[in-house]
């Protein structure tokens, strides 16, 4: 998912009273064994902030350090919020949050594909009023 980290949270990991982005766009790039790009494509979130990467046209070679879990990254491109629009490091989203595998597979009639999940990972406001102490 991508959210619009609340301000209160700015500078912080914290998803706590964040929002969903729909129409927010993220990157999955994954480099080979000689640290060279070798997939990128961007997605777009659904209306409720979730983002589904189908690596269509990601090839590997035998090679283990190419397989996604060890060479596919995910990162924040930009979101529509002209209020939410600036990146945060949640998950390392800046540098791209890691894939990791939960154990979920999709079977089709001739096939079968394995889930990875990322992030979640947020954008920030570019203006969070000062903090009121009370």
């Amino acid at each position: 998912m991508v959210y619009c980290q609340h301000c209160e949270h700015s500078g912080s990991w914290s998803l706590s009273e964040a929002k969903p982005i729909p129409a927010a766009n993220i990157s999955v790039i994954c480099k080979n064994y000689k640290d060279q790009v070798s997939y990128c494509k961007v997605f777009e979130t659904d209306g409720n902030g979730y983002f589904y990467a189908q690596l269509e046209g990601f090839t590997m070679s035998q090679c283990l350090v190419e397989h996604p879990l060890q060479s596919c990254h995910v990162k924040p491109v930009s979101s529509p919020l002209k209020d939410c629009n600036l990146l945060t490091n949640i998950n390392y989203g800046l540098y791209g949050s890691p894939l990791r595998f939960e154990g979920k597979k999709l079977y089709g009639s001739n096939y079968e594909a394995v889930i990875y999940a990322a992030g979640p990972l947020a954008f920030r406001p570019d203006h969070c009023p000062p903090p009121t102490h009370v």
